[in-house]
């Protein structure tokens, strides 16, 4: 039977080099909100012989998501692996200068989906008897990225939380991944003038966390 992979975030970055590093395993199971940059994803993934379904959505409709869940239970029955790269990235900002539209918006895309993603996601990994869910960490937590920092520590907690409740569970595995710092979209934003050189290729991290499943 074939492997499903849900990827949430997989239009760039490393969400794309995860999607692309499992087209020859894995049907894909691609979300993101840029329409454009999913189809380009497809393309590359049928190059390396491997088939995607593209989802062009945003992870914060709720119900565009469960919509898309309970079609991948109808479909498949089940889902092997997904790996959660989504992410927002608010402004820079100091701790007391947090504009209220920004931090409004981390909530509704970096928080409260996971809140609800995790109990749309978890029964189908546990169908596949062997399911996998990664969360894609970053540890930066230095001044003037209170909000980016908040947002990533409540989704590191409500995976490590899961990852607790099911770590005697033979039918699934939850566990975090924190890539080394990428040459990536993200990063360009925080570090606009940064040299890009000694970052890290977003596919050979893609590798290295497909090693570590």
């Amino acid at each position: 039977m074939t492997k499903l992979a849900l990827i949430t975030g997989a239009s760039r970055g490393f969400g794309a080099a995860v999607a692309e590093a499992l087209a020859p395993t894995h049907h894909v199971i691609a979300v993101a909100r840029t329409t454009g940059a999913l189809e380009e994803l497809d393309d590359r993934i049928q190059a390396k012989g491997g088939q995607a379904t593209l989802a062009p959505m945003d992870i914060s409709n709720i119900d565009a998501m469960r919509h898309l869940c309970r079609s991948i239970h109808d479909r498949w029955g089940k889902l092997d692996l997904w790996v959660h790269t989504a992410i927002h990235t608010p402004p820079l900002s100091p701790a007391d200068h947090i504009a209220e539209k920004d931090w409004d918006k981390t909530i509704n895309i970096d928080i409260k989906p996971i809140g609800m993603l995790i109990p749309f996601i978890s029964p189908l990994l546990h169908a596949s008897g062997a399911g996998q869910a990664v969360f894609v960490d970053d540890s930066n937590a230095g001044k003037f990225h209170g909000a980016y920092a908040a947002a990533k520590a409540a989704q590191r907690a409500l995976f490590s939380a899961w990852e607790a409740e099911t770590a005697t569970a033979e039918a699934l595995t939850v566990q975090a991944f924190e890539p080394a710092p990428m040459a990536t979209a993200t990063r360009a934003r925080f570090y606009p003038g940064e040299d890009r050189t000694p970052l890290a290729d977003a596919h050979a991290e893609a590798a290295r966390l497909l090693s570590a499943l």
